[in-house]
């Protein structure tokens, strides 16, 4: 059996447990995916590649045949080890780059072995597509607040508390500044990020307001899509911060761990903006192993930042400032829920 089906049907299959098999070539496979997805590749990267150059070059019927003669080869072990996915349930999704001949030929093939077959109608940039789509039908509510002062801990606590939260950072595996990469986790692909975004968003009910992090459109080298990003800008705006000594020690804690030359290269990168003057200190201090007045001096910086980047769309007038004399996440959090229910 051979059925084509909806992107969304396909996210519920998934949810399901029924394995997802991505037929596109591993480079395009790496690049990004339906989350969850097994890469079963009908062509090598060479191969692609061939194919459509003789496609190309020559028309379709050549290009056809010489996928056939690839694939000739390889038919037995795309069945056996559709089969060992599937399982005893013996169902299994498939797509390729556009739901296509690619995702069309294995799912003709894995029917005729026994397989139950459900082939994504557009392919991998129909889901793609869903996933821009999806974040654009919630109502959002934005956090902000200067660097340091514990944003993201907030918003873990209003998740605990019940509120629903997309933590934008973690998705995109960045702290969003010029010291918020992580060594030992490279960013997603700007196309994955925004999978991940989409995908973050699916178990949500649109009903309810979501919160996220105050950003940039970029977060790192992952971009928001112009349509997200404005409804940030359009978003319910709390800003939030912290005493500033408090705001130097969660930077000690968070970004002390990167290591000496990791952040001068970082202080490298702002030292137009931090002044030759700064930068000098800054550097120094780094060498020094002071790491709370190289804090204290990063903090100029992003200070001069934030009120530009806060001048813009709904975030020049908040419907609430919270600014408490201790550091309490926690404490944050409750005090952020009650505001705001009173104000509704």
């Amino acid at each position: 059996m051979s059925e084509t089906c909806s992107p969304r049907k396909i996210l519920a299959l998934r949810a399901e447990g029924v394995p997802i098999v991505d037929v596109r070539s591993p480079g395009e496979f790496s690049r990004a995916h339906l989350l969850g997805a097994y890469s079963l590749p009908l062509f090598s990267n060479e191969e692609r590649a061939a194919v459509g150059t003789l496609y190309a070059q020559e028309g379709r019927d050549a290009a056809v045949e010489l996928g056939l003669e690839y694939v000739g080869g390889k038919m037995r072990s795309l069945v056996q080890e559709a089969k060992t996915l599937a399982g005893e349930d013996g169902r299994i999704g498939v797509y390729c780059a556009r739901g296509g001949m690619r995702s069309e030929a294995v799912a003709w093939l894995l029917s005729i072995a026994g397989l139950s077959v459900y082939r994504m109608e557009g392919g991998y940039r129909a889901y793609h597509q869903e996933m821009m789509q999806e974040p654009l039908q919630y109502a959002l509510i934005v956090l902000g607040g200067a660097t340091g002062c514990g944003k993201t801990e907030v918003l873990s606590e209003l998740a605990c508390l019940g509120q629903q939260v997309v933590d934008l950072e973690r998705l995109a595996r960045h702290r969003g500044s010029v010291f918020g990469g992580h060594p030992d986790r490279p960013q997603p692909s700007g196309e994955e990020f925004l999978n991940l975004l989409g995908e973050a968003f699916l178990p949500l009910d649109p009903k309810r307001p979501v919160w996220v992090e105050g950003e940039s459109e970029m977060i790192g080298h992952c971009a928001l899509t112009p349509g997200f990003w404005q409804r940030m800008q359009s978003a319910p705006f709390v800003e939030y911060s912290t005493p500033r000594e408090a705001r130097v020690e969660r930077i000690v804690a968070e970004y002390g761990v990167l290591g000496k030359e990791a952040l001068l290269h970082a202080f490298g990168v702002i030292r137009k903006r931090l002044g030759a003057e700064r930068f000098t200190q800054a550097r120094e201090a780094v060498e020094a192993g002071d790491l709370h007045t190289a804090a204290s001096l990063a903090l100029v910086y992003y200070d001069k930042a934030y009120a530009k980047c806060s001048q813009t769309g709904s975030w020049q007038h908040p419907v609430w400032c919270y600014f408490p004399t201790e550091d309490n996440p926690k404490m944050a959090a409750q005090a952020i829920i009650a505001r705001l229910e009173y104000l509704q």
